[in-house]
């Protein structure tokens, strides 16, 4: 008996390669449903469902099955795409179609999908792996005479076959853990992935358990985990101690003979072997692009963490740049989303020869002149950033004050006090030239050629903290604000209710070119005037 060519397949990093027609192709499963016999278009890596070459029993008098049995688990640092992918062994290729959005995954692939979401999160992942048998179609009646349903290559509809099968299955144990400004994620991260690699260790060598001190119990217990597995459990890990028993019950799960194994990695073989008028696979894409792609979308993730760590630390104190930082987040998902859906329109006419992969090279150069450059996006950020920053110094300066957002929050706090003082930010809701050129472009107004995309982030950085002069004003008249609250509160007390506020708005501007040092001085010398005369009243003299 004659059985089918496997082998993996070479690739040269920097060019598209044109394809070998008798090259078979090895691909990760990504927990899809792959069986023998089914076909695959590899233009759009998507199995095609309803079409088959032979008779089902025909197929089945001509597996031929070995017994592969291993397991390991590893410990995983990196959060980045590139270490996800690589963990369930995805080649460039199929890297490419995961990118572009072409793939449709399920099982312990979907950790690809799971991401950070704030600065502040540790993460340590543990991976879990197994095989447990191979199976593969022998080729002694596979000739063109023998396929029972030859209207698949005139179809053109697929490329490939699957003609072997790795069986196992992954898990992946994710540990998330929110940390405190002055904790060090890499010590803490550092400190649990030796824990996990000694219970893990101990687990799967069933060796009993470890014993651990109270600290890093307290450690531990402060994780939460998220779990993503080919496994059918009964209850769905969320703490440390439920995923170290689940991951110690994983090598039973299997069964007794890998009855519940699924396809971990596949063989696929060109039909072009066994018809030359098939569709085929004429080239693949070039590891350099898809490796950019791939960067492109790891900056807009890191965006999106950076968004929503300003965002929860500061958007509730300060509404009005929680607002501009979330408008700017929205608009680089919307970008995101129509770079990916731009690129899955070519990769399969590239992948049939229709078009060059010039055009992909094409899309990346067009982002990289947009408004949506990693530049400017990046910029952007760093001021929103260091605004946050120098706002928090400020009242962080300020005691005994209370922070009102919004209008209608100061309206319903002066109405509990007899006498209120306010320190107004005024210039928070100012226009953000940048986003209206972020807007334009995603709404097709902004004309190609025009020039004012290249200056939009200086403009960013001429606004009120970047300047030192206006910084150092800012900080002596919060000091003032400070000292006059506390002098206030101390000496009037038993006279009647002080209310010292904080307000993060722009409502009570005048004209938007109104400074703080101005509108700042006017409160305090009204205050102060007011002061004065509850202090000193005036005598009244009777005639």
């Amino acid at each position: 008996e004659v059985l089918l060519s496997i082998h993996p397949t070479s690739s040269i990093g920097g060019l598209a390669l044109s394809m070998d027609p008798n090259t078979t192709l090895r691909v990760a499963a990504l927990g899809r449903p792959f069986t023998l016999g089914k076909l695959y278009d590899c233009r759009q890596d998507s199995l095609i469902p309803g079409m088959t070459l032979w008779d089902h029993d025909d197929l089945e008098k001509h597996i031929v099955e070995k017994t592969q049995n291993y397991n390991d688990f590893e410990i995983l640092a990196s959060d980045s795409i590139s270490e996800k992918l690589s963990s369930l062994n995805v080649e460039i290729s199929l890297k490419a179609s995961f990118l572009f959005g072409l793939v449709n995954i399920s099982g312990s692939a979907k950790y690809l999908h799971n991401t950070k979401t704030s600065r502040n999160q540790a993460r340590v992942t543990l991976k879990y792996e197994a095989t447990t048998k191979f199976q593969e179609l022998t080729m002694d009646h596979f000739g063109k005479g023998n396929v029972k349903y030859p209207d698949v290559f005139t179809s053109k509809i697929a490329t490939h076959v699957v003609t072997a099968i790795l069986y196992g299955a992954h898990a992946f144990f994710v540990f998330d853990c929110d940390l405190s400004e002055d904790e060090s994620y890499q010590h803490f991260e550092s400190n649990f992935r030796g824990i996990l690699k000694k219970v893990s260790s101990l687990l799967l060598k069933n060796e009993g358990s470890l014993q651990m001190d109270n600290e890093d119990i307290k450690k531990v217990e402060r994780f939460f985990c998220s779990f993503h597995g080919d496994f059918l459990l009964d209850k769905t890990p969320t703490t440390f101690q439920e995923a170290v028993e689940v991951f110690h019950s994983l090598p039973k799960r299997l069964g007794a003979n890998g009855e519940n194994a699924v396809p971990v990695k596949v063989w696929l073989l060109p039909l072009t072997s066994l018809d030359s008028s098939a569709a085929k696979l004429v080239r693949q894409i070039s590891a350099v692009l898809v490796n950019e792609s791939q960067s492109v979308l790891e900056e807009f993730n890191d965006l999106q963490i950076r968004c929503n760590y300003a965002l929860r630390t500061t958007g509730q104190q300060f509404p009005l740049v929680g607002e501009k930082i979330k408008t700017f987040k929205k608009m680089c998902s919307e970008f995101k989303q129509e770079f990916q859906k731009n690129l899955a329109k070519k990769l399969p006419s590239i992948r049939g020869g229709g078009e060059e992969e010039a055009v992909l090279a094409e899309i990346l150069k067009k982002r990289h002149s947009s408004p949506f450059n990693s530049k400017d996006l990046n910029e952007w950020m760093d001021c929103k950033e260091r605004e946050i920053g120098t706002l928090k110094s400020l009242t962080n300066k300020m005691k005994n004050t209370k922070i009102v957002p919004s209008q209608t929050d100061l309206y319903k706090e002066s109405l509990s006090v007899d006498h209120s003082v306010c320190f107004v930010f005024t210039s928070l809701g100012s226009d953000e030239p940048f986003l209206s050129a972020l807007s334009d472009y995603l709404e097709g107004t902004t004309k190609p050629d025009d020039p004012q995309h290249s200056h939009t982030h200086d403009v960013e950085k001429e606004q009120w903290y970047a300047s030192k002069e206006v910084a150092d004003a800012m900080r002596n008249k919060a000091k003032l604000f400070s000292d006059f609250a506390e002098i206030l509160q101390k000496i009037i007390a038993d006279t009647f209710s002080p209310l010292i506020l904080l307000f993060i708005n722009t409502s009570l501007c005048v004209t938007k070119r109104h400074t703080h040092s101005l509108y700042l001085s006017i409160i305090l010398k009204i205050c102060l005037l007011h002061l004065h005369k509850c202090l000193f009243p005036q005598p009244k003299y009777q005639s």
